[in-house]
């Protein structure tokens, strides 16, 4: 069925109602050298809230700190009906260690600073952005749920962790009765989808709602992208465009044009764009709360928002899983052989869905 920005979806085992598209707001700015101007990151806002969105997402350092103050201007109206999300841990200040990582220092001048550039009091849900192998887990939870109680925050949540970590801190935080984890946000998309292993099954299983950044691999899957750029001549320039970031990072391989390839038949076979279709993929996975979608124009942000209406036939949901699917190494794929299947339960039929 086709889907609406104001269709709600839960946050993992919360009561907060979020769109099933959040709107990224990374691209509010122009100091990374790829974003969008005051102006067209007002209308980015205007038009993803007029369609009902209420889901929005932005960190502390995003174009050095822009992102925020524009999100604090644009939301002085309607700041009630938004869920507004940003997160804390990456560095503020070079040179300054404690101006960085996860613990109770960074996290709380973080979050003071970020109340202010979002001219708010409170913020919706918080993440840690990055896990800096350091900092006791205890330490973060207990210095969240300090700010929980506070009222500065009202959810937490984390980013870019490893599995074992993040379902340990959610045990912790139970059997203590400190603020759970509500979400997790993680890199996945056709071309990437590491997060099958690990992360979207303990997500599912501890009650976080996953929302994926990133859901068209930097681009890469809306077609973009050509054999012609896996020449060395076309290797990054420099010059700060997404594009240059791309190659720079490696993620114009091969493999990922070929699956950005079969994205592009499925396409053109209902009449829609690759961008939309490859959105639609993420969306619809059932272990997927909201993606989030980064738009630096209105006509991007217009067509990423068809992704809602996108409905697969089971042929071509199986040809885009084939395309990028991965194997899940140990012990899962040894986990799901027949053979452990038959020592394990004999006959016995039971269908699983994680």
């Amino acid at each position: 069925m086709p889907l609406t920005l104001d269709t709600y979806r839960l946050l993992g085992r919360s009561g907060l109602r979020v769109s099933p598209l959040a709107l990224g707001a990374a691209t509010f700015g122009t100091e990374w050298g790829w974003g969008a101007e005051q102006d067209e990151a007002r209308k980015l806002f205007d038009l993803y809230v007029e369609r009902g969105g209420n889901f929005i997402d932005t960190a502390n350092t995003y174009t050095n700190g822009s992102s925020e103050r524009l999100l604090g201007e644009f939301t002085r109206d309607n700041r009630e009906s938004l869920v507004l999300a940003t997160k804390y841990s990456t560095l503020r200040r070079p040179g300054d260690p404690n101006s960085g990582g996860s613990h109770r220092k960074s996290l709380f001048a973080s979050v003071e600073a970020s109340l202010r550039q979002l001219n708010t009091d409170y913020i919706d849900l918080l993440y840690l952005h990055v896990w800096d192998f350091t900092t006791p887990v205890e330490e973060i939870l207990r210095g969240m749920d300090d700010l929980v109680r506070q009222g500065k925050v009202l959810y937490v949540a984390i980013s870019n962790a490893p599995a074992w970590q993040v379902s340990r801190m959610q045990a912790i935080a139970d059997l203590r009765g400190w603020s759970p984890l509500v979400a997790l946000q993680i890199e996945y998309n056709l071309i990437d989808r590491a997060g099958e292993r690990d992360l979207i099954p303990m997500a599912r299983e501890m009650g976080l709602g996953v929302i994926p950044y990133s859901p068209l691999a930097g681009g890469v899957l809306t077609g973009k992208y050509s054999r012609d750029d896996l020449i060395a001549a076309n290797v990054a320039s420099g010059d700060g465009t997404r594009k240059d970031f791309n190659v720079a990072l490696g993620s114009v391989t091969g493999r990922n044009l070929a699956i950005a390839d079969v994205v592009k038949e499925v396409a053109a076979e209902m009449g829609r764009t690759p961008a939309q279709v490859g959105l639609a993929w993420v969306l619809r996975n059932p272990g997927v709360t909201a993606p989030i979608i980064g738009a630096r124009t209105s006509a991007q942000l217009e067509e990423n928002l068809g992704a809602l209406e996108v409905d697969f036939t089971a042929s071509q949901l199986a040809r885009l899983d084939e395309a990028g699917a991965i194997e899940l190494g140990a012990p899962h794929d040894m986990l799901a052989s027949d053979h452990i299947r038959t020592v394990t339960m004999g006959d016995l039929k039971i269908e699983t869905r994680r």
